[in-house]
Formats: structure tokens, sequence, C-alpha cells
């Protein structure tokens, strides 16, 4: 008879975090001892916008969202984070209050490590230091381009945007074109380029009639990339 397959433990978790990518065994061994493993249910927050930072987290099972709040009371999405993804870093690194909130979309795996040791192990290792910063730019790239389509492109512009951006982080290729990976909700995009859940429905139905996309429930394929980056010239 065939033995269970054993769950995955900690470790294997945090081979899968793109931070640790090429590090020695030892030097992940080390990060185990520091952090600890939480279950945190769907529609969670992690924490809230100035709360202090106290805490770094990966994401080892299930979305992220990072977020914040206007004057007017309207939620802002700046990232959705899948599995893999280490958040929180920057507020910890500054010494700063939240300046977002994080909150679970899904039943989520997630591994907290205090800032004490988070910043101990920088000390040590220098070389994973770097690969932080170079991911920290990235995001902070990716959120800069996302404030550039808010001011200057309209809302097909935004969606072929966000669409196109899945794809090549997100996307997996198949028969009829690009399959997106994340599940997004038309909410949950919305709020990611800054329009109503409405408008966002009314431009999918569009795509879809264009025959750029293909959407089965919230599985989203794409058929024609250049049929969406027109949207982009």
């Amino acid at each position: 008879m065939d033995r269970p397959q054993a769950a995955p433990n900690k470790l294997w978790f945090l081979k899968h975090i793109r931070l640790f990518d090429g590090i020695t065994p030892s030097e992940m061994q080390e990060m185990e001892r520091i952090t600890r493993m939480e279950e945190v249910k769907k529609r969670q927050p992690l924490y809230l916008t100035g709360d202090p930072s106290s805490n770094v987290y990966l994401l080892k099972k299930g979305r992220v969202k990072i977020a914040n709040t206007a004057p007017s009371g309207k939620e802002v999405t700046f990232d959705i984070l899948e599995a893999g993804e280490i958040f929180g870093e920057l507020d910890v690194l500054e010494d700063a209050p939240r300046s977002t909130s994080a909150e679970t979309l899904d039943d989520a795996l997630i591994c907290v490590i205090p800032r004490k040791d988070f910043d101990q192990y920088l000390a040590m290792h220098p070389n994973v230091t770097v690969k932080l910063t170079k991911l920290i730019g990235l995001r902070l790239k990716k959120i800069q381009s996302r404030v550039e389509d808010l001011v200057f492109r309209d809302v097909p512009a935004r969606l072929a945007h966000l669409l196109s951006e899945l794809s090549k982080t997100d996307g997996v290729a198949d028969k009829q074109g690009i399959r997106l990976k994340a599940k997004l909700t038309h909410q949950e995009m919305a709020n990611l380029i800054g329009c109503s859940r409405e408008t966002v429905s009314m431009t999918m139905g569009q795509f879809r009639d264009d025959g750029l996309i293909q959407m089965d429930g919230r599985t989203i394929t794409i058929l024609s990339e250049k049929g969406l980056s027109r949207f982009l010239d």
C-alpha cells in the first residue's frame, strides 16, 4: 500500500519564496529558525495603515491585497500578491508605521518574521539584502506605472495594461492564448485601475466581444495580445 504523501513543511515553503532563490541550505535553515507559520482565513487583515511595523511577511499560499483608503473613503489597491512574495518589508526597513494595509483574499498560509530577527538576518547575509533591494525596486516601479496609468490613460487602456502586465508575470500559454493564473474579481480589477466595478464589467465585455479575451467564470484567457496593445499606443 502506498504511504500518504507528507504535507510540505516550512522549509519547503521557504524554498518557493522569490527572495531566497539561490541561497545556501545553511542560510535557508537560519531563515527557518526565525520564522513562524500561520494559517489565516480569507478576508482577514494582517495589518492596517498606521500600525507599528513589527513583522515582515512571506506569502506561502493564497493571495494578499496591499491597499490604502483615500480621503474620499475609496479604496485604492496597489498590488495583489501571489504565493512566493515578501511584503511589509519596506516599512520595517524604514522604521516607519504601516503606510498601507494588507488583507488576505483567500485562506492563506503566511510566514511571519519579527523585525529584529529580519534586520539581523539581512546584516549577516548581504546577498539577500541585494535581492531584496531589487524586489523593492521592481515593486515601486510597478506602482509608479499604475499611477501613471491613472493620470494619463482612459479605462480601456488601464485595463488592457493590467491584463498585459498579468500575462507577463502570471500567464500560462495554451492552445487558445495566454491564460491568467490570477483569478481576479471585477471589483479587484476596478480597485487596481481606479474605476468602478460596473465600468470594468462593461469594458471586459467589450474586449470579449472584440475577440481580445475569453472569460470562463473568473478565468481570463488573452486571445490577442496585439489587439490589447492597440489600447496602449
